[in-house]
């Protein structure tokens, strides 16, 4: 093992030129002790040379480019995928794709369809609102039906009086056939209802409602159009439905479907409105009231 005389004796004798390098500008040529090697010329350079703006490398970049991954020959043809909602402009002989990076799509407030940025004002497309959908129009019908079946029962009540009612048909109203509502809510109508009601015998007399119960002319085929029955207060207007119904004979066909148009509902006479299924009889009708069975109303939006 060297003294440390003997090592002192090694550094004085060493060259001090070989520990570094210099650089390799020619207007430089400064040794640096630790010299730099730039990646792309894999020339040496010293501390104020060592980027590549400063020596002016003639590969500069090419260290970069070699990190880069070379794309696979099926990589390079394959085509961005597309946004699923990409779809082209709604206005006449316009080719722009929207609902893309470069041309989002603008939606119509009115004829509710999407255009590019240049369409997407109503003069500078052919602007028309959609059609109304086929249900909508069949629920302005029924409510227009509606309304004018309840004009026709409230001019009976205007030129009816205070007649007992329960009798024949008559009036001028647009659905014929149907009882003229009277002062049924009388004492001496009540109790002649009573006599003439029919209903389930097991249906305690406390819990009993005595109602007039008639088929729309228009809307429902009867073989019996009227009659006057009890109901227990605690049923609902769904098992009232059914069983006058059968009372009247008429089809009912609330249970095969859900289409509205071959529905039967019960329209409260004295109410003024067409009852939910789901109703208690003994919430909504008292002794002397009328239902009336009609069909073909669009719900829920006639429930009131």
């Amino acid at each position: 093992m060297a003294t440390q005389q003997e090592r002192d004796e090694i550094l004085k004798n060493a060259d001090v030129a070989g520990i570094g390098s210099h650089c390799e500008i020619d207007t430089c040529k400064r040794l640096d002790f630790l010299p730099f090697i730039c990646e792309s010329c894999k020339g040496t350079f010293c501390l104020d040379h060592r980027t590549e703006t400063s020596h002016s490398c003639k590969k500069a970049g090419s260290w970069l480019s070699s990190l880069r991954p070379t794309p696979s020959p099926a990589t390079s043809t394959q085509k961005h995928p597309q946004s699923l909602l990409a779809a082209p402009c709604a206005a006449t002989k316009c080719k722009t794709v929207i609902n893309t990076p470069q041309h989002p799509g603008v939606s119509c407030p009115t004829c509710r369809k999407q255009y590019c940025l240049a369409h997407r004002l109503q003069d500078s497309h052919d602007c028309k609102p959609p059609p109304a959908p086929a249900a909508t129009l069949a629920q302005e019908k029924a409510k227009d039906a509606l309304q004018r079946f309840k004009a026709s029962w409230a001019a009976k009540k205007s030129n009816s009086g205070t007649g007992t009612g329960g009798g024949g048909s008559g009036g001028s109203g647009i659905f014929s056939g149907l009882r003229k509502p009277g002062g049924n809510s009388s004492v001496v109508a009540v109790m002649k209802m009573k006599k003439e009601a029919k209903g389930d015998e097991k249906v305690p007399p406390e819990k009993r409602v005595y109602l007039y119960v008639e088929a729309e002319a228009r809307t429902t085929t009867a073989k019996i159009p009227k009659g006057t029955f009890w109901y227990s207060k605690d049923w609902s207007v769904g098992r009232v439905l059914d069983l006058a119904a059968k009372s009247l004979q008429v089809t009912n066909l609330n249970n095969q479907g859900d289409n509205d148009e071959k529905r039967l509902r019960i329209f409260h006479v004295e109410g003024g409105r067409v009852v939910n299924f789901g109703e208690k009889v003994g919430d909504i009708a008292v002794n002397g009231n009328t239902f009336v069975l009609i069909r073909g109303l669009q719900m829920p939006d006639l429930l009131e």
